[in-house]
């Protein structure tokens, strides 16, 4: 029997997002727009150059945004993480309760460090991720709910995992368990830099292939390894029989059994790009769980994605606020 529409698993972090400047970027050699791993000393380095800025502050963690979109669209989520039993673990496992959401946080860690991610905001409202993960690096095998997977609809991976050595064979693992209990499988390749670095990871989890596949456009071209988006949007297919390739305002393309179709995107005036890929595939999952098709769903993923980069953070203020968004595009 069926319990939760998606099962997801990823990193558990809050999110620190500041609104800097170019200089900022270059003066503490900054990768923009992309997400860097950083240790706890260049953290706190950077939490130093930024004590006079006051932060955004809310959990993250890339499939926890989604989690979060697909509970706020009206799905009912779980999502297996690790924290400790420190304020940050804490703040992060109360926000998500508080939400609705199901997780396996009950006993969190014992250990000290719970993972941040440092967001940097330029002008220009690209987002630069400098991500400390903490104990969320150790996630492993047993942070799995087996029990609830097997009564889930879909499985969603984070490609951030990929990083993890324990937490590519986490995600590889629930990645099996799904495919033997004919759960739905889907993964976001989260980065650029997960496909350059981390592909063999990436290719682990994936194993012989997944139910849906989320990813931007760089994310696509990068892994394809070409300049042509046709080109890699075939190559993609032969990992996933359902691909949808976000273009920022230029909406997304989805490639599936049914075709393949350009659908529109949205004109806004975008202040903070983070978070855009999660809310797409949490409301794209969300759809359909709901039974919309696959191109209902990425309509409904570009009007929720253009709204997300209007503000900051990666999240909406609230579970009401999903479902206001959600009404907005129905009526």
């Amino acid at each position: 029997m069926t319990q939760y529409d998606v099962y997801g698993i990823g990193n558990a972090l809050v999110d620190m997002a500041y609104a800097v400047d170019e200089k900022f970027l270059v003066e503490n050699d900054i990768a923009k727009g992309h997400m860097t791993l950083v240790d706890e000393l260049q953290m706190e380095r950077l939490m130093s150059n930024l004590r006079e800025l006051t932060p955004e502050r809310a959990c993250g963690g890339s499939a926890a945004n989604t989690i979060f979109a697909v509970q706020g669209f009206g799905g009912q989520a779980y999502y297996s993480c690790r924290v400790a039993d420190d304020a940050t673990g804490n703040y992060f496992v109360s926000e998500m309760r508080d939400a609705g959401i199901t997780t396996n946080l009950q006993d969190p860690s014992t250990e000290t460090g719970s993972g941040r991610c440092l967001i940097l905001v330029s002008p220009d409202a690209e987002r630069s991720l400098n991500t400390c993960l903490g104990i969320s690096e150790h996630l492993t095998v047993s942070e799995i709910d087996e029990a609830s997977l097997i009564r889930s609809n879909y499985l969603f991976i984070e490609g951030y995992l990929a990083s993890s050595t324990s937490g590519a064979a986490a995600a590889a693992r629930a990645r099996e368990i799904a495919d033997e209990n004919d759960v739905s499988t889907s993964l976001t390749l989260s980065d650029p830099n997960m496909v350059i670095f981390f592909r063999e990871a990436l290719n682990d989890i994936l194993g012989n292939g997944i139910s849906q596949l989320f990813c931007n456009e760089e994310e696509a071209l990068t892994w394809a390894k070409t300049d042509r988006l046709d080109i890699a949007a075939r190559e993609l297919a032969d990992i996933a029989p359902n691909v949808a390739i976000t273009m920022g305002q230029n909406g997304s393309l989805c490639v599936g059994p049914d075709g393949k179709q350009s659908i529109a995107g949205h004109a806004v005036e975008a202040i903070d790009t983070n978070g855009a890929g999660d809310m797409y595939a949490g409301a794209f999952l969300a759809a359909i769980s709901q039974r919309a098709s696959t191109f209902e769903a990425a309509r409904f993923a570009n009007f929720a994605a253009a709204d997300v980069v209007t503000r900051y953070g990666a999240r909406l203020p609230s579970i009401e606020a999903y479902k206001k968004l959600k009404l907005a595009f129905n009526s």
